[in-house]
């Protein structure tokens, strides 16, 4: 679907202990918090090759996900190995949809829809433009623009039967035209709500990330609706704004995008540069400027709380730790704000339903 870049992720070592902890700590400063993908969102990636018949376990070897991960209902993966996954089944199966339409969706289709909306006169144009280049590509599947008062909506059809029940064909579909049609209205494209055409799935945890609006289930079409007037908005993208959106455009499609106008995100960004210090409830909101009942509340109606938040944190660190180094288990915990290794251990299999060490064999076995 679109291009891979490799990043030099080698630091330099200091000779100096002294310089090398104060370097720790600015890159906390600067570190967002890290984000890993439940399990069952791997399985539903797989899910069309799977219902080819195709064995999948080359795919998750190149990506480094230990097949007997998917069985754990709790398990996640890390976004590096969620993203590889991603690109291995575009570049290996040629087809930018994964297995899940009846052909393939050829690479390159994608960055022929973004071409065809590059010079329109405004986000509408743009999306009618996507639609019919989409409608020329595939025949058994389409995007139709929908515009009920003050409200638009970009909807989603399958004619064939035998894909209308992959959900993740649907989480995709959404993402790849919303994420589109977000960057051509200048980077962002606030929902009002998200219709799908399927029953809540068991992963509906994790739509708060990926689908940060109200959510509708059981509806005719699966669907991203807006405020209409953003169909007004100019279009001023050209071609080497369209090269660069490419560029990036797996990992900010399959990935679940950031508010960090959330006080969720506020503040697991706060704790993330204050590791391993991590600071109580008190301590954060107080950083945060704001008192604690405040903070409880705005995190409240965002529906986590703040010890949700710190656990669902350490969780994603210990998980990238476990699959990007060799840091020993009571280092980790330590790290982590745990009184030990032991209570490390018993909170990582609450999270994931396996031990930090089996699942660190695990990665070790591939």
């Amino acid at each position: 679907m679109l291009r891979t870049q490799t990043h030099d992720n080698n630091c330099t070592t200091h000779r100096s202990h002294g310089k090398s902890h104060q370097s720790n700590v600015r890159s906390n400063l600067t570190k967002k918090a890290p984000i890993t993908i439940p399990a069952a969102m791997v399985r539903g990636m797989l899910a069309g090759i799977e219902a080819r018949g195709e064995s999948v376990e080359s795919y998750l070897q190149a990506a480094g996900i230990p097949m007997e991960l998917l069985d754990h209902p709790g398990a996640r993966v890390t976004a590096d190995q969620y993203v590889l996954l991603f690109r291995l089944l575009i570049d290996r199966r040629r087809d930018e949809c994964l297995g899940f339409l009846l052909r393939p969706l050829k690479p390159g289709s994608f960055a022929l829809m973004a071409h065809s909306a590059l010079g329109s006169r405004n986000v509408e144009q743009a999306i009618r433009r996507v639609a019919r280049t989409f409608s020329l590509l595939r025949d058994d599947a389409t995007l139709e623009l929908r515009i009920e008062g003050d409200c638009a909506g970009m909807l989603l059809g399958f004619d064939e039967a035998s894909v209308v029940h992959h959900v993740f064909l649907h989480e995709l579909m959404l993402r790849v035209f919303w994420r589109l049609v977000a960057w051509l209205a200048g980077g962002r494209l606030p929902a009002r709500h998200f219709d799908f055409a399927f029953a809540a799935p068991p992963h509906v945890d994790s739509y708060s990330q990926a689908f940060p609006a109200r959510l509708e289930f059981g509806r005719a079409h699966t669907a991203i609706w807006f405020d209409s007037r953003w169909l007004q908005v100019a279009v001023r993208r050209d071609e080497d704004a369209l090269r660069a959106f490419l560029a990036e455009a797996q990992a900010n499609i399959i990935m679940p995008r950031r508010n960090d106008e959330l006080t969720s995100s506020r503040v697991r960004d706060h704790l993330r540069r204050m590791q391993p210090g991590w600071p109580d409830l008190s301590a954060a909101a107080a950083a945060l400027h704001m008192s604690t009942a405040t903070l409880q509340r705005k995190l409240a109606l965002e529906a986590t709380s703040f010890q949700a938040l710190k656990d669902e944190l350490r969780r994603d660190i210990a998980i990238v730790r476990l699959n990007t180094s060799g840091v020993p288990l009571a280092e980790l915990a330590q790290e982590l704000g745990f009184t030990d290794s032991a209570a490390f251990q018993r909170a990582f299999k609450g999270w994931t339903g396996s031990a930090p060490g089996a699942y660190r064999q695990g990665k070790r076995t591939l």
